[in-house]
């Protein structure tokens, strides 16, 4: 079986889970994984996976003539860097979101990929939830005509440290962009015009930092449609993913997962488990299965089902969310000139 030679950068949360996942698929063979903090428990981590190389240094995936492709999971900084290096190395990328916080870096960054002729796929892992893929499918099956409102509930269990606030790129770049990214899947129409308001609701430190926790974005399709979304960094009854597109021939709408679907009824009213609380627990088959099908089309040389476009134009959705904050006005993307290819 022939097996895809993979170097990861990026040894925190979701540099693990990816190396986790990828020694469990037979078609993966991780040759290295890179941190800036190289300890003794990163090393006997690695071996109990069976990788042999750990290094602190990145250039020794890059500079490895058997590596095919980099997992890119180190910090947003230093996203464009390491996929520029990549690319020009000649090896297929796997990059987290977001490509950068700039996504005018993005292009550029974008641009080196077009001209290496490799392969790059974005880590947005909510197109490959169960419950989401069949809202697209059934929505590109025309099962509810044309698409006229979408709607999207995406509220965190609970806030992350202020050390995380201060680098996330705020919470359009770093939580809203899944939905932006979302409303242009189940849509399949881009978005023209964002309107943003937002709040510090949940902790007055987020508002500190030049940050919301709290806010509802409108949006305008190209197709004429409809969206609304909204975001909380609390919500205390655990992690809440819900969407609906409704059209011109019904609706399709999908709940929260729960760890258990069982239900108590008593004269004092029906409980249910709450959803489930943490978007690794979440989405944990969908992050399986998006590095399954990166290393099938990089194998069998077809499209990757998320790219670097699809990352641009939702890392420019966030950025029109922000000015339109800012503003306190609709903007339009029309406003944003930069253009991929």
């Amino acid at each position: 079986m022939e097996k895809l030679i993979i170097g990861i950068i990026g040894a925190g949360r979701i540099g693990r889970l990816h190396a986790e996942h990828l020694t469990r698929n037979g078609r993966a063979d991780i040759r290295i994984i890179s941190d800036v903090y190289v300890t003794d428990e990163l090393r006997g981590w690695a071996a109990g996976l069976g990788i042999a190389a750990v290094t602190d240094n990145y250039k020794d995936i890059m500079q490895d003539p058997e590596i095919q492709a980099v997992f890119i999971c180190s910090s947003t900084n230093t996203h464009v860097p390491f996929i520029t290096e990549a690319a020009r190395a000649g090896k297929h990328i796997f990059c987290e979101k977001p490509i950068s916080l700039d996504y005018r870096q993005t292009a550029a960054a974008l641009e080196e990929v077009r001209q290496a002729g490799v392969v790059l796929q974005t880590g947005f892992n909510r197109r490959f939830d169960h419950n989401f893929k069949r809202v697209r499918e059934l929505v590109q099956a025309g099962r509810i005509g044309d698409p006229h409102l979408i709607k999207i509930t995406s509220r965190d269990p609970a806030p992350p440290s202020s050390d995380y606030i201060k680098v996330s790129g705020g919470l359009f770049m770093d939580m809203a962009i899944h939905d932006f990214d979302m409303a242009r899947y189940l849509s399949g129409s881009e978005v023209t015009e964002v309107y943003a308001q937002g709040a510090v609701l949940v902790d007055p430190v987020i508002g500190e930092l030049g940050d919301i926790d709290t806010a509802v974005i409108s949006l305008k399709f190209a197709s004429g449609a409809l969206g609304v979304i909204d975001n909380s960094r609390k919500a205390v009854y655990g992690y809440d993913q819900r969407v609906e597109v409704f059209g011109s021939e019904g609706s399709i709408g999908v709940q929260n997962d729960h760890p258990t679907t069982a239900e108590i009824s008593t004269k004092d009213g029906v409980v249910r488990d709450n959803p489930k609380y943490f978007f690794l627990e979440r989405y944990h088959d969908s992050y399986i299965d998006e590095t399954r099908q990166f290393i099938d089309s990089v194998l069998n040389g077809q499209p990757v089902p998320v790219d670097g476009n699809d990352a641009f134009q939702a890392e420019k959705i966030a950025y029109a969310a922000k000015v339109s904050l800012t503003e306190g006005r609709p903007v339009k993307l029309s406003e944003i000139e930069v253009s991929v290819g």
